[in-house]
């Protein structure tokens, strides 16, 4: 339910976005990776220099107060949501102690990939709204990366007074990484060739009202992390100039048989991916659904690697 409003939340922000500005950041690095900047007049060899000589936005560059509060009272309203729901499902009424539990192989570390999926999403969410707002494009990796960290953190700590659960440093990890993958786009352009992904589809337990809590974020075994990577851009020249722009490679990773003891099957894939950024959907919406459909991956044709070895025409 968390991924659900993680996933409203940034439909949302990327939505107001994309009716504020034609050229979000996004928008930028697809202009780059296709060395365009020729055609815009724009002569840099970085994305940073590319966004510093653009200021941010070409079309307006001051920063929207009005938008900035709006989107301010919307990540508020998600914030108590996601607040209201884990106390309901976790937290009330089980109060006790605070304390620190190592759950490193609590399920095959699939958990593990949520949570760095999760902070990555917050991440773009918020750049998103920061975007939208007219905050300039250091400050808003900066912004959007911390403030998904904290608010990640703080669940982390409620977990740790949950008498069920207890604050996980592998967890914690977890979040840190995906926040700071989120900031290393910005000051390491070559991190945007990575995109993480999920994909979802209810385990058999939880179609069968089978799972021990019926909560969608704990039905590790319906969920998949994957990591897409630009072959285009990391191919060496000889090789890249027979992959098509609009593919990527996707490695993922999924879980079958847990236990809750470090017990069960971890399964691993590869798969085709559509890089939706090269994808010709014209205007201001169709930059928005291109932003965000690079988080999710679609069926797409791939091969199970392990534990047997299988080709998947729909690979999801």
């Amino acid at each position: 339910m968390r991924i659900i409003i993680l996933i409203i939340y940034v439909l949302g922000v990327n939505l107001l976005y994309a009716q504020d500005s034609l050229f979000t950041p996004s928008t930028i690095d697809t202009l780059v990776s296709k060395n365009l900047n020729d055609s815009v007049n724009l002569k840099c060899k970085s994305i940073n220099e590319l966004k510093l000589q653009a200021n941010f936005n070409p079309l307006d560059n001051h920063v929207s107060s009005t938008t900035l509060i709006a989107l301010g009272a919307v990540t508020t309203g998600i914030g108590v949501t996601v607040h209201l729901y884990n106390y309901n499902a976790w937290w009330k009424g089980k109060q006790t102690s605070f304390r620190i539990i190592n759950d490193w192989d609590y399920a095959l570390w699939i958990d593990k990939c949520g949570h760095f999926y999760g902070t990555s999403i917050i991440a773009h969410g918020l750049s998103s709204a920061l975007d939208a707002a007219n905050i300039d494009p250091e400050n808003t990796a900066i912004y959007s990366s911390l403030g998904a960290f904290l608010f990640q953190t703080y669940v982390e700590i409620e977990d740790g007074f949950g008498k069920d659960w207890g604050f996980s440093p592998g967890d914690f990890t977890a979040d840190f990484l995906g926040a700071s993958y989120h900031l290393s786009k910005y000051y390491f352009p070559f991190m945007q060739n990575f995109q993480p992904r999920v994909s979802y589809y209810p385990s058999e337990e939880y179609l069968n009202g089978e799972h021990h809590d019926g909560n969608v974020i704990d039905d590790y075994s319906g969920q998949k992390y994957w990591l897409s990577m630009r072959m285009k851009e990391l191919l060496p020249k000889s090789l890249a100039k027979y992959w098509p722009s609009f593919l990527m490679l996707s490695v993922g990773m999924g879980v079958k048989d847990l236990d809750g003891r470090g017990g069960g099957t971890r399964e691993v894939y590869i798969a085709l991916d559509l890089d939706w950024q090269t994808i010709p959907i014209p205007g201001k919406f169709g930059q928005f659904v291109k932003n965000t459909l690079n988080y999710f991956h679609l069926p797409m044709p791939g091969i199970k690697i392990s534990p047997k070895t299988a080709f998947l025409v729909f690979c999801y």
